[in-house]
């Protein structure tokens, strides 16, 4: 039998790993991931990326390479994912593919890195679960996303950001906060215990795979480091993978057990896609809109022949109306709370019929952002002229995905 000093790795493995050692050593010790490995005085070291004479050249790498001549953001700013961060990952991979070069050309005959990766499987250990268990003790005491601070509570949802949705509904259930956390500060436990560090990082790479694509949906500046968890994560598992492999694949019933399961799953994936394509078109997204489609904003409202002011405390009149599915409209008032009257729409004649009370609605469009309406609600004859609110305008709506942010966008 061979000693492991003698097993030869394949080529591609051997260069594999020399990159991921040189690419992620690079990371980890540049970014707050090294803070995050050293005890008590880790909060006092600066982040080697952002030192002498890094920055001196990721700002010429910004210039000559990108053609960035603003200037670069590195300190301060609370975002991952600034632009001196990904010229600084730039830079990171063109150091590790030019020392992988080096290292195969210079080490070429050397059959393994056996020694060499235990020590490295060991660093990527702690450079992970130290920061799994960071982020998972801000959530288990609910501090990365708190309640919903007052001027959260009365700020219009459309004027909110992805990522201030995102921060405020979570933040809305500290108990659901405090659980995410325990997943995270688990995971990091049981990756940093030699017995249970294949089960830690199988749960760290469940947790920061929900956290990468949340950071991505919801354009969290925080995209470089969790995706780089993410690997290094998977690193982690790979001397188990066919073990992992083997062990939910291995067949474990009789053939026709078998085959009696996967016809169930083919049934049961084709039955549920059906219906939800079929959702999708009935009720989802891809329902038919109102004719009317639109935020409509009150300009002058008229009950009986009399012009009503903009009284907040005038809850008959309307402040908006909402025409959003075909079968009914909303309306706001003027305290902004939100009714609404199931209704039959006729384009052709420009009428709604309200279906409780059977009153009719004219309505007239002048141009795309106009509209009047005229009829009899509740026994009110109402004369409403209204103004489209763009709603390309809403924070929620334009702001969409941004690979690069100096600051976060957290409305």
């Amino acid at each position: 039998m061979s000693s492991d000093s003698e097993v030869r790795w394949g080529l591609l493995q051997r260069v594999a790993f020399r990159f991921a050692f040189l690419h992620f050593g690079l990371y980890c010790v540049s970014t707050q991931i090294l803070s995050g490995m050293i005890p008590f005085v880790g909060g006092y070291f600066y982040r080697l990326s952002t030192l002498p004479p890094i920055v001196a050249l990721v700002e010429w790498a910004g210039v000559h390479v990108f053609g960035y001549t603003k200037a670069l953001v590195y300190r301060g700013s609370g975002s991952g994912d600034k632009a001196y961060d990904w010229i600084w990952l730039f830079c990171i991979v063109c150091f590790s593919s030019a020392g992988t070069i080096a290292w195969s050309v210079l080490d070429r005959k050397r059959p393994n890195y056996g020694a060499l990766h235990s020590w490295f499987h060991l660093f990527l250990r702690f450079a992970v679960g130290t920061q799994m268990i960071s982020y998972g003790f801000a959530k288990v005491v609910p501090l990365q996303m708190s309640f919903p601070s007052l001027t959260r509570l009365v700020q219009p949802y459309g004027t909110f950001s992805p990522m201030g949705v995102l921060w405020s509904s979570v933040g809305a259930s500290p108990a659901y906060e405090t659980f995410v956390g325990s997943v995270e500060l688990i995971g990091g436990i049981l990756l940093l215990i030699p017995r249970t560090s294949l089960l830690g990082a199988l749960v760290c790479l469940a947790a920061v795979s929900e956290v990468f694509v949340l950071n991505m949906t919801y354009d969290v500046p925080v995209k470089l480091l969790s995706f780089h968890l993410l690997l290094m994560s998977v690193f982690l598992l790979l001397p188990e993978l066919k073990r992992l492999v083997e062990a939910v694949l291995t067949p474990r019933a009789g053939r026709w057990a078998t085959i009696a399961q996967i016809a169930v799953l083919v049934s049961v994936v084709g039955i549920q896609g059906f219906g939800a394509r079929s959702g999708w078109f009935q009720y989802g997204g891809g329902a038919p809109k109102s004719a009317l489609y639109g935020i409509w904003n009150i300009e002058t409202f008229t009950v009986n022949g009399e012009v009503r002011p903009p009284l907040l405390t005038d809850n008959d009149r309307y402040r908006r109306l909402i025409f959003d599915r075909p079968n009914g409209f909303a309306f706001q008032r003027m305290d902004d709370t939100i009714g609404g009257h199931p209704s039959t729409f006729d384009a052709t004649a420009g009428t709604i019929a309200i279906n409780k009370s059977k009153s009719v609605l004219r309505y007239k469009r002048e141009g795309d952002d106009r509209l009047i309406i005229d009829g009899e609600i509740d026994g009110r004859a109402l004369h409403l002229e209204c103004k489209l609110q763009d709603r390309s305008k809403f924070n929620l709506v334009n702001r969409g995905f941004n690979w690069v942010q100096d600051y976060p966008f957290n409305r």
